[in-house]
């Protein structure tokens, strides 16, 4: 498969897992275990063939900016390394909607969190933090349960 199909299989599969885990009842169990195991494993086996045969070619490394340019000027490294951004923000996502369950946020105020969360990964990750400890602070009960 050429490394542009599997660039754009990974968008829409990440794409997916936002969109049930956005918009799905989160009650549909099954149903969340797309965004949550299915989709990132998928990236992952992808990530870790794509990185097996290209990281050993490609030049440059992660000791500097100049090496990490370098190496992501190898498309399949550049594609790999797409793949570890949408699954990790998508694992982070699936954490931070079950935290934000787990204290009752509001769907709608997760909504934002979440695909602030999908476009911009550490900004959603403290924003889902924060929405988190509001409802943590205006009612102290409320415990988190992994």
């Amino acid at each position: 498969m050429a490394l542009a199909q599997l660039f754009s299989m990974m968008n829409l599969a990440a794409m997916v897992g936002w969109l049930i885990l956005i918009f799905a009842p989160r009650g549909w169990r099954r149903l969340g275990l797309v965004p949550r195991y299915l989709i990132p494993g998928v990236i992952a086996v992808i990530y870790a063939a794509l990185m097996g045969a290209g990281f050993t070619n490609a030049q440059g490394g992660f000791g500097s900016i100049n090496e990490v340019r370098a190496l992501f000027a190898s498309d399949p490294v550049l594609v790999a390394g797409w793949g570890h951004y949408l699954a990790f923000d998508l694992i982070i996502g699936t954490l931070l909607a079950q935290r934000m369950d787990s204290v009752g946020v509001t769907r709608w105020l997760q909504a934002p969190v979440l695909v602030m969360t999908f476009l911009f990964g550490p900004v959603g990750w403290l924003l889902g933090l924060g929405a988190e400890a509001a409802v943590r602070l205006r009612e102290p009960d409320k415990a988190v349960r992994p």
